[in-house]
């Protein structure tokens, strides 16, 4: 089956699923307000997917626990009976709390209650067990677990793999994130764009070797952790005998929990999962891995984290932020200089961002400072651009950055940019602002300029002999992205035209001050001469104000100029459309006076 197949197929699925679990929200009804579903539905379907992955092996705990239960230590025992890194105790399963409902909120707290304490971390950080007593209250309680026995609400990993689950969580948080109609940077990727990121992070890797060493994966707003998933499946196509070992923060409790409970059932270190702002409570502090891979909020505002951030900033090489900060408004900068503080000097990040990364501040600025650090490091390999509605929640342009400490030879000292804005198909259904997707032909084809890494334009003809996908890419000098911000002065005259001189030197008219961006790799004093001298006689640059900026043109490199069409074919065109508005004009009234008469 072809990757585009197995999209669709796990896409329809997850969606039947998730339709499945959501109608829970009925029994609901009354009880709880809509945007407040997803505090029982989220940590239900994590307490579901635990007892589903546990009932095979329920009655070898239970012998085992009998055994080992007086011992001080035995999480090893009965970890090792129930095959995973967690387990329950209880006697109760979801079919035995269905069938005693005049004791429903008793045995439901037995049963939460023989969890391991790692699995009651997670419902404690999700706050559910309030939510329990508030079921209880009212009355709903047993309806809810009658819901979740039915067996359309199945959620054994034989029928429904651990990444398909993933995404079944992912789906869910999306509803429950749209019901409180949260800001558009807070934004879930599809899988579509996490395969893209992962092919453009592992092209040309070798993972292979019995001796080769375990490759690390991190993602700084990790959300369930579908990214991490889907890198180590990526990996795992390349080389199934490869070793990844995934790492993850993130802010939001829910994701946070589904991402743990994730992490469990795939039998990884759940303390990989740490919770918690990154901007302002690094979980990972002085560790560096071979790979990141993110989607970081962005357009929502740092203020929250700022005195910690401005805190580390003044540590300047000591901490991850001292190069420079960018606005208040938008901290997505923020997280791109905390992916490179934490790569190994080895290391590739994609990380996406959306456009204001590319332009927004003025020389000397922060946003300009992070630009110029990673440019003048020769860390930025790559930049592609996104098909506008390519996720769920926002329809604006997104880039993906590829990010490396250790770029080949043929890549040094430059930077591609690839323009893969047309290069997706449409979707028969959207998903809220998801009008497209990234197919396979597609991400083929911007791999393929990726890994040509030349200035060329893309194209492939897909079967339907219709649709063409074009992809765009264009080799730019690292140098030729930075300016010398110049400020002119002009003398200030007297009555008689004078300039006036203090101290030997010209008086400068502020009124007249201007300033000029001069290419990097253009000489300042030359370009004065050829630019401004011509036409301002007298003036002189203020090289003590001079800064050094970067910004990255993605629109104006792949501008192409429509030429337009001759004025004497426009009036024609005119001219022919007059006459055929008259003869309609005389067709409707030419008869008109006659009948009046």
């Amino acid at each position: 089956m072809d990757t585009n197949e197995k999209i669709k197929i796990v896409g329809t699925n997850i969606q039947e699923k998730a339709n499945l679990i959501w109608n829970v929200a009925n029994s609901l009804f009354g009880a709880y307000k809509p945007h407040e579903y997803g505090l029982v539905i989220l940590p239900m379907v994590v307490i579901k997917r635990f007892h589903d992955c546990l009932l095979p092996t329920r009655e070898k705990v239970l012998a085992t626990y009998e055994k080992v239960k007086q011992l001080a230590v035995k999480d090893g025992f009965l970890r090792t009976a129930s095959g995973y890194r967690f387990y329950n105790t209880s006697q109760y399963t979801f079919e035995r709390l269905k069938a005693d409902p005049e004791n429903i909120k008793t045995n439901f707290e037995a049963y939460i209650n023989g969890f391991s304490d790692n699995v009651i971390d997670i419902l404690a950080n999700m706050g559910f067990f309030t939510q329990i007593e508030r079921m209880a209250d009212a009355g709903v309680l047993y309806q809810v677990i009658s819901d979740f026995t039915a067996d359309n609400a199945d959620m054994n990993p034989e029928k429904i793999s651990a990444i398909d689950m993933g995404y079944v969580f992912e789906n869910l948080v999306q509803r429950f994130s749209e019901s409180y109609d949260e800001e558009a940077g807070a934004h879930f990727t599809s899988r579509d764009i996490i395969y893209l990121m992962c092919d453009l992070l592992t092209m040309n890797a070798d993972f292979s070797g019995e001796d080769a060493p375990a490759k690390t994966v991190y993602d700084m707003a990790m959300g369930t952790s579908q990214m991490l998933t889907c890198m180590e499946e990526r990996v795992h196509a390349l080389d199934k005998e490869a070793e990844i070992i995934c790492y993850g923060q993130e802010i939001n409790p829910f994701t946070f929990g589904i991402a743990k409970a994730d992490m469990l059932i795939r039998g990884g270190d759940p303390e990989n999962m740490q919770f918690g702002d990154t901007l302002n409570a690094d979980k990972f502090k002085g560790y560096t891995f071979d790979y990141i891979i993110s989607n970081p909020p962005f357009g929502i505002d740092w203020k929250r984290e700022a005195a910690d951030v401005e805190k580390e900033h003044k540590l300047g090489d000591a901490g991850r932020f001292g190069v420079g900060l960018p606005q208040k408004s938008d901290g997505q900068m923020l997280f791109l200089l905390n992916g490179i503080a934490k790569l190994k000097d080895t290391g590739r990040m994609a990380i996406i961002q959306n456009g204001s990364s590319l332009f927004t501040g003025d020389a000397g600025s922060g946003p300009s400072e992070i630009r110029r650090y990673i440019i003048e490091n020769d860390w930025l390999d790559a930049i592609v651009q996104l098909p506008n509605d390519s996720f769920y929640n926002t329809g604006i342009a997104t880039y993906i950055w590829i990010v490396s400490k250790n770029k080949p030879e043929t890549h040094r000292e430059r930077i591609l940019l690839i323009d893969a804005s047309k290069c997706c198909e449409a979707r028969r259904r959207p998903i809220g602002n998801k009008r497209v997707d990234i197919t396979e032909s597609c991400r083929n084809l911007i791999t393929q300029a990726y890994s040509e890494y030349r200035s060329a334009i893309f194209t492939k003809t897909l079967e339907d002999k219709k649709t063409v996908l074009t992809c765009k890419s264009k080799v730019l000098d690292a140098i030729s992205l930075g300016y010398n911000k110049i400020t002119v002065e002009s003398p200030a005259l007297d009555d008689d035209g004078n300039p006036i001189v203090k101290k030997g030197k010209p008086v400068a008219d502020t009124s007249k001050r201007d300033t000029k961006s001069v290419p990097l790799d253009e000489d300042v004093d030359a370009y004065f001469a050829r630019e401004v001298l011509p036409y301002r006689p007298g003036a002189w640059i203020d090289k003590s104000k001079t800064k050094v900026g970067y910004e990255i043109p993605f629109t104006r490199t792949f501008y192409e100029y429509e030429e337009l069409e001759p004025a004497a074919d426009i009036a024609k065109r005119i001219a022919a459309r007059e006459k055929v508005l008259m003869e309609k004009l005389q067709a409707l009234f030419g008869n008109g006076g006659g009948q009046n008469e």
